[in-house]
């Protein structure tokens, strides 16, 4: 088990049979399983609460790593998995297709197609979305017969996902894949262009090596687990004029700011710029089932409309556009479009923003940032996670620092007692 040996015994008889049972044999992410202090047995969740197995209630700050946009167990997401479970979970996608993901996807391009964003495919985790944008993005130029463009440019600070490709377009030092660096696909790692010197370096070199570069991808106005670090809509603005100018392709990884999380239902339209490639994840379902989705523009689409099947995009998880999932994402674009979350999401900026500011006067803080539903506050360092996510605990509070940041990305349907709770929570624990 994780941990010191006789404090986890102690935990582990406090909790139920099936804890101690399964534990041994369970390989827990981002942990270090020797040190990592245990898990907490949950036994159910409910709004912005999770219920522990010992009966304590934490006021969840995370949603469950920004998926939960409306809070557990909305009964109109729980109401309409449980129509599509009784009438058919899963069918395969190669060859099939049913109502519920091509609702979907019609539903999806109606909200992107006015920016031309008109072609989904579906897959089942963020990571494999970007993998699929990637792809997209290489094999486009492969099918107009342009050869050399298998470079992509990303930026420091940013996360993609965790696997293969994804890792490569992460930034190396973020501390998730650096022991990983020299055995991944080399891409290109530069700043953001935030500035006149930064934006002018990256259009030198975009200038001198365009001809192997395929696309630029770059999660618009917030990156995530990278250092959860913002910047403004001129950057996409920037990015969008510099992949004209240099005719590349240019992606949009949505998986944490879409679905409202920065204050519109999809960050870029903050810019009024559009990406060539769009990825979309975490919230679409609600936070209920696995659900990923690869929106390209038509141009993208057009290069792999071809008789050749080699012109084809071959890729096919196996649990594309499950059907359990497209119902759940369904439902929650209900939510979306009758109940008023994006006027949430600017009542949560508005406390988090007043409810943090006090910690910049905090000797051992950096910076605290707000951003529509998420809120940062970044420590000059921070020496025993396990000690600190420990306190945030016995405060009531499940709050998950990592690296340096403490951060909030609560559900939009949280109630202010609860908000306040947590950013009070935060002031306490940090001074």
């Amino acid at each position: 088990m994780p941990g010191d040996a006789s404090e986890n015994k102690g935990l582990a008889e406090a909790n139920p049979a099936w804890y101690a049972a399964g534990l041994e044999h369970v390989w827990l992410p981002y942990a270090q399983m020797k040190t990592a202090s245990l898990p907490l047995a949950v036994a159910a969740t409910h709004g912005s609460r999770i219920v522990l197995a010992d009966g304590r209630e934490l006021i969840d700050g995370i949603a469950s790593w920004w998926t939960a946009c409306h809070g557990y167990n909305h009964p109109h997401i729980r109401a309409a998995v449980e129509r599509q479970l009784a009438t058919m979970p899963h069918v395969m996608f190669g060859g099939l297709v049913h109502e519920q993901a091509l609702t979907l996807a019609r539903r999806l391009t109606g909200m992107l197609g006015p920016h031309g964003l008109d072609r989904v495919f579906f897959s089942e985790s963020g990571s494999i979305a970007v993998e699929v944008a990637l792809k997209m993005a290489l094999q486009y130029w492969r099918n107009r017969g342009v050869r050399g463009r298998e470079q992509i440019v990303a930026f420091k600070g940013g996360y993609h996902g965790d696997t293969t490709g994804a890792m490569a377009v992460s930034d190396p030092q973020s501390g998730f894949h650096g022991s990983l660096a020299g055995l991944l696909p080399r891409q290109i790692i530069v700043d953001l262009p935030l500035d006149e010197a930064s934006t002018a370096a990256l259009d030198a070199l975009l200038a001198e090596q365009a001809e192997r570069i395929a696309a630029i991808i770059v999660e618009p106005l917030a990156q995530g687990a990278g250092g959860m670090r913002l910047h403004d809509a001129g950057v996409l603005q920037t990015l969008r004029a510099l992949a004209d100018h240099h005719e590349l392709l240019l992606i949009f990884d949505e998986i944490f700011t879409g679905f409202g999380r920065t204050g519109t239902m999809f960050a870029f339209e903050q810019a009024g710029v559009t990406p060539d490639v769009i990825t979309l994840s975490k919230a679409l379902t609600g936070g209920t089932l696995p659900l990923a989705a690869t929106v390209a523009q038509r141009k993208v689409f057009d290069a792999f409309w071809s008789d050749d099947p080699a012109k084809a995009l071959m890729h096919g998880p196996t649990f594309m556009a499950n059907a359990l999932a497209c119902a759940a994402a369904n439902a929650s674009l209900d939510l979306f479009a009758c109940e008023p979350r994006l006027a949430q999401v600017g009542r949560i900026e508005n406390l988090l923003r007043d409810a943090l500011e006090p910690c910049r006067k905090l000797a051992e803080v950096e910076d605290v940032r707000v951003k529509g539903a998420t809120g940062v506050v970044e420590l000059k360092r921070i020496e025993n996670l396990n000690g600190l996510r420990q306190r945030f605990i016995d405060e009531g509070v499940f709050v998950r620092p990592f690296s340096s940041i403490v951060y909030l990305t609560p559900a939009f349907t949280i109630t202010e007692d609860e908000l306040l709770k947590l950013t009070g929570a935060i002031r306490r624990v940090l001074a």
